[in-house]
């Protein structure tokens, strides 16, 4: 599309989060949630809504909604009252869904996060509600028979539901990000989109940059992946910008996201959807969140990532950059946090986190909990390294990987063993340095005519002889005093 036209208007995008929550029961039963089950077993009476049964609210899916209330700024709705969402679909077997309308249980909040001019933007957050998920339908290939697996049905949900305040996919994007950053913090879902547990879906509309007014929203579903959000806006907007240009109306509707064509495609109208008759839930009674408990829970609370960031900007003055990637995953913070209870290097701490510790974990797919060197050791690492008894290449290369074989011991035990302390006697460095210098007279005359860059190529020479032990501030000067002599 021509960037004029696209220049013309303003996209207008909010986002609906639903995140499965990690409870080890269901929403309101006590049935298993647990993954990967025969079909159709983790169900009880009261999961398909048979007479006579009574569902119950689970505190701990009350619990964790709060807590990302607090975490996006939300006021915490006391008085909270249940409502049923009635449709009919094959894989809801009570033919309604246990919700919230008129009393969300967190409201008016906000998440500050990058656009696509890489500046901050702030975004509004409607709602988040209580609600169960519905089962799943199945189609085998081949079979035109469709089966229904009701394992999931009943698993507590969340629902995040953003003020319009999105203008870019850039800021869609790290708003997905942002919110499964949190959830993943407050340990309350794993918030792999991928596998469902967390899912989108996002509400589009395009209008002229000097309207007063927005425009016609369509409403697109089906996209499993951060990425597949971000190409079904791009798409989306387009496609409604052309509409426009060429004349036409937007028809308000929801649509489905092809991720192979990277395309939309329509699925119903708005106006031909069901109304879904929300009204009281007669057989659960209203929920108050007395003040003890929220207090209970607000000290419950763990470190977020944005407190951390600024901490680790502004207590241990790292670069914005580390921060940002420091703090990504909860188990990496935590664990440069104790590092740096050891040590006052906290560039250096945050370097090994960011490079050996990160590859490392990486490579071998390890969770951080499993790596197993503790933070005390790493420290020992940078300690060696500052002192100049290691030198940082050989602490890397050889030092680490031994070490990790050997957590038993401590960082100089393993350099002492493998002889990896630096050499930093002058005498012994000297006489090796006056060898190279003699081997390679021919360099020297390029050096002494000029050619400084030479000095590398002398310093590899005497980290060849030394085994990479030479303290490279005392060779680097023997060096240069004896070229220049």
């Amino acid at each position: 599309m021509d960037q004029a036209i696209r220049d013309k208007y303003q996209p207008v995008i909010g986002l609906e989060v639903h995140c499965q929550l990690l409870t080890s029961s269901k929403a309101y039963s006590s049935d298993s949630t647990e993954y990967g089950m025969l079909p159709n077993t983790n169900l009880s009476t009261i999961t398909l809504a048979h007479p006579g049964t009574l569902p119950k609210i689970n505190k701990r899916v009350v619990e964790m909604a709060v807590k990302m209330g607090l975490a996006t700024n939300c006021d915490i709705t006391r008085y909270n009252v249940y409502a049923r969402k009635n449709y009919f679909y094959p894989d809801l077997p009570k033919g309604y869904q246990l919700t919230q309308d008129k009393t969300p249980v967190c409201v008016g909040g906000h998440l500050v996060v990058k656009n696509a001019q890489d500046t901050d933007s702030r975004i509004g957050i409607t709602r988040i509600h209580m609600e169960e998920d519905a089962g799943k339908s199945m189609h085998l290939p081949g079979e035109i028979e469709t089966l229904v697996d009701f394992n999931r049905a009943g698993v507590p949900l969340i629902e995040i539901v953003s003020e319009p305040d999105i203008r870019d996919s850039t800021e869609a994007y790290n708003y997905l990000v942002e919110i499964r950053r949190l959830v993943r913090y407050l340990e309350i879902c794993d918030g792999n989109m991928e596998e469902g547990s967390l899912r989108c879906d996002a509400n589009i509309s395009v209008m002229l940059k000097d309207a007063k007014e927005f425009g016609t929203k369509v409403e697109v579903k089906n996209m499993n992946s951060f990425r597949n959000v971000q190409r079904a806006i791009e798409h989306e907007i387009e496609r409604q910008i052309m509409i426009l240009e060429n004349g036409g109306t937007v028809d308000g509707e929801t649509r489905g996201f092809d991720a192979n064509t990277g395309t939309t495609n329509g699925q119903r109208s708005k106006e031909n959807m069901n109304d879904y008759r929300y009204f009281p839930e007669p057989d659960l009674p209203p929920l108050v969140i007395e003040q003890d408990w929220l207090d209970e829970i607000k000290v419950s609370m763990p470190s977020l990532p944005q407190e951390l960031y600024n901490r680790f900007v502004n207590e241990y003055s790292l670069p914005e950059y580390d921060a940002a990637v420091l703090t990504d995953a909860k188990e990496i913070a935590l664990y440069f946090e104790e590092l740096c209870k050891h040590t006052k290097n906290y560039k250096a701490a945050s370097n090994w986190m960011m490079g050996s510790v990160k590859s490392h974990l990486n490579e071998l797919q390890l969770h951080v909990r499993d790596f197993p060197l503790a933070p005390e050791q790493i420290a020992q690492i940078i300690a060696l390294i500052d002192e100049n008894k290691v030198n940082h290449s050989v602490a890397t290369k050889q030092l680490f990987p031994f070490f990790l074989e050997h957590p038993e011991k401590t960082a100089l035990q393993v350099a002492e063993e493998q002889n990896l302390l630096q050499e930093s006697n002058s005498d012994e460095l000297a006489q090796i340095v006056q060898s190279v210098v003699e081997e390679n007279p021919a360099k020297v005359a390029e050096y002494k005519a000029g050619k400084q860059s030479l000095i590398g190529m002398f310093m590899g020479e005497i980290m060849k002889k030394t085994k990479g032990k030479a303290d490279p501030k005392v060779a680097n000067k023997l060096l240069r005093d004896s070229l220049n002599a």
